[in-house]
């Protein structure tokens, strides 16, 4: 994990002017809703940078650290949908496309664009949230959709009815001054 971690970091790129902002302790979560079953899971142990220089950012989490309220359906995650020991990250690099000085205090609305990769699959991706800066912390928010089709992850006949085929994600990640 923290091979990803510093490949993202040179994503990014060190400037001498660069402002980087990083945690090890994101959180992103899930909710899949459907008539017969609802389904959530946590991981709180999400990767992120974000250089308030060139206003890049980027995410990586390990799969298997989602956590869910129940074993079984954790088990079932890992193993049959995301496959977690052939793909065991995820991740978002993209740049958050209005000019703010996150360094200065403030609550900004913000978008980023960029790819996510999920399932060994790389899809462009557009996020909308928030980030709200002390100047010396940031705590992002963002909440947005993923379609399983669109990341080839296959659920069987017998489970469709359980798992809603466009998952609801939400993150909030609070990042220090590096």
């Amino acid at each position: 994990m923290k091979k990803i971690f510093l490949l993202a970091l040179l994503f990014i790129g060190f400037q001498s002017k660069a402002q980087l902002f990083s945690t090890t302790t994101g959180e992103v979560s899930f909710f899949s809703k459907t008539p017969m079953e609802d389904i959530d899971a946590v991981n709180k142990s999400v990767n992120s940078i974000i250089n308030t220089a060139t206003n890049d950012v980027a995410v990586q989490m390990r799969i298997t650290n989602f956590v869910f309220p129940n074993k079984l359906m954790q088990e079932h995650f890992n193993e049959n949908y995301l496959e977690s020991e052939k793909f065991p990250s995820a991740t978002f690099k993209g740049k958050i496309k209005e000019s703010v000085d996150l360094t200065v205090a403030g609550t900004y609305p913000i978008s980023a664009s960029g790819s996510a990769t999920i399932h060994g699959v790389t899809r462009p991706i557009e996020l909308k949230g928030t980030i709200v800066s002390t100047g010396t912390s940031l705590a992002l928010t963002c909440v947005f959709d993923v379609k399983l089709v669109d990341y080839n992850v296959r659920i069987p006949k017998i489970v469709f009815a359980k798992i809603a085929e466009v998952i609801k994600v939400s993150s909030k990640i609070n990042y220090s001054k590096k």
